[in-house]
């Protein structure tokens, strides 16, 4: 699914009024309705007799808000119309529709430098559900007093709020809120997902997110390509590769990891486990020496190799010679879970990216070894995958990890063109790109927040590309898969005692339901 700004999907409505002669007052109906629909399933379908708040404004988010009001009373809830607005104020479509409001009996009360505050305070306090009808995709900068503070009063209610398209104080180009903003449970956006409602923090604010049709034309969507996408179920099982019958393991990818270090064979073992749970045929892991029968214990499925070692037990320069031939036999490298960034390691690591002739994934300490040294990158011959978390990737750009965090999407564009590979960087919303195209992942949850998390998306992604997805294409459903086997996980362990070993089981889970379209 494409993911637009606010003038993109601003332009898409213009072509359905001036082009395809559909009216404006019909595009805000169906968006009133869908809405509606939402409440009426939040309220278990009992909506006579339930209290329900509109917060209302002058523009078409608040013509909305009142198409919402109209329906709500009319299947016999009592509504509360604030408007924090003067009517003269209000024209267009959103006028034709608080006309008719008023017409069918109904008042409003007036928020504006503190009138009707009581009644007001009153509404809110007695409310069974509150719709945010504020403000719109076009809102930029801090919500204003009073509704500033109404918003927080909201917020603090512990009553579920419903958001119209987006939350009010989100920008919906970036996702920036910068002051008091509607904490959605539920947000009902219309035609497309705007880019604002998928980064954080705006996808924070947005709760559960519910895409709704409003009649746009499907052709008006069909020949665009913003390069923005969504990842959803229906696109990563196009992509996940399906196997032929006679198939053999040589068919399926051979993937090289090199990863683990003293204390850090966890790292290791996810890594390589993960990728044989996502479908690589072979999986040879390399490990320091001295570590390699506590591997062969540890790993079954997997083929292990004792490589040379420092004093450290971290892979040594020595091995170098050994690596490249075990690159010569493999499709994929998978590179830097637990490795250290012992400073004879780092040379290995580097060393081996210099001469790299097949495609591979960076994660952890590979990518910490080429801190100040993204040059490399950009000499690599084979796709790279670059796989940072907020921290990592602030080393590689040598700016501070809240610099990374404030601009997400600007960071990886940034790392992109310095090192011409595929950025994944993770998060709350996952951003994958190739400097082209993005894709925003948002499977997963609070619980993947734990040590190893990491280490089973290279595995996964590895494994991905060793079956012959694109370097994008294998990041990009990766991320999705590795989130959707996080979620599996959280509905039978809960959140706090999520590890990754849980997750790590539910891949092959996770993977059924996509290609079976089970979701």
């Amino acid at each position: 699914m494409q993911v637009v700004t606010a003038g993109e999907m601003a332009a898409l409505d213009r072509k359905a009024i001036e082009q395809y002669c559909i009216p404006g007052i019909v595009l805000m109906e169906n968006a009133g309705l869908q809405v509606v629909k939402v409440i009426v399933d939040l309220l278990d379908k009992q909506v006579n007799g339930k209290r329900v708040v509109i917060f209302a404004g002058k523009g078409n988010n608040g013509g909305d808000g009142f198409v919402i009001a109209r329906h709500l009373h009319n299947l016999g809830a009592a509504v509360d119309v604030l408007l924090f607005a003067d009517p003269a104020q209000i024209s267009g479509d959103a006028a034709i529709n608080l006309n008719i409001w008023l017409k069918m009996g109904q008042t409003i009360v007036r928020i504006n430098d503190g009138n009707g505050k009581s009644p007001a305070e009153l509404a809110v306090a007695s409310a069974d559900i509150m719709v945010d009808a504020l403000y719109g995709t076009g809102f930029k900068g801090v919500v204003p007093e009073p509704a500033a503070s109404f918003i927080l009063l909201a917020n603090n209610s512990g009553k579920p709020i419903v958001c119209v398209d987006i939350p009010s104080g989100v920008e919906a180009d970036t996702g920036c809120v910068r002051g008091p903003c509607f904490k959605a449970d539920h947000t009902v956006t219309f035609a497309l997902p705007k880019l604002g409602l998928l980064l954080e923090p705006g996808s924070y604010y947005s709760g559960k997110l519910h895409i709704v049709d409003i009649s746009l034309p499907a052709v008006l969507l069909k020949f665009r390509n913003y390069g923005r996408y969504l990842l959803r179920d229906e696109l990563v099982s196009e992509w996940l590769p399906r196997r032929f019958t006679g198939a053999h393991k040589g068919d399926c990818g051979r993937v090289l990891i090199l990863a683990g270090s003293r204390g850090m064979t966890g790292a290791a073992c996810l890594t390589a486990q993960a990728a044989i749970r996502s479908g690589a045929g072979l999986v040879t892991l390399g490990v320091p020496e001295g570590l390699h029968d506590i591997m062969e214990i540890k790993l079954t499925e997997v083929m292990t190799v004792p490589l040379p070692e420092t004093d450290r037990k971290t892979l040594s320069l020595e091995a170098l010679d050994q690596i490249k031939a075990l690159l010569d036999r493999s499709d994929v490298l998978a590179l830097g879970p637990g490795l250290t960034v012992h400073p004879e390691t780092v040379a290995l690591v580097q060393k081996v990216l210099e001469d790299l002739k097949i495609p591979a994934v960076i994660d952890a300490d590979g990518l910490n070894a080429l801190a100040g040294q993204t040059g490399i990158l950009s000499r690599i011959k084979a796709p790279v995958v670059l796989t940072p978390h907020p921290v990592e990737m602030a080393r590689l750009l040598s700016i501070t990890a809240g610099e990374v965090l404030s601009d997400r999407l600007g960071s990886v564009q940034k790392l992109v063109e310095a090192g011409g590979c595929i950025v994944l960087l993770k998060g709350s919303r996952t951003l994958i790109t190739d400097g082209e195209e993005i894709y925003i992942n948002a499977t997963g949850n609070p619980g993947m927040a734990t040590g190893g998390s990491g280490d089973v998306l290279t595995g996964v992604i590895a494994a991905l590309l060793a079956q012959g997805l694109s370097p994008l294409r294998a990041a990009a459903a990766g991320a999705f898969v590795h989130g959707r086997a996080g979620d599996l996980a959280l509905a039978d362990k809960g959140v706090m005692g999520l590890i990754a070993g849980d997750f790590l089981d539910c891949l092959p889970g996770a993977l059924n339901m996509i290609l079976e379209g089970e979701i």
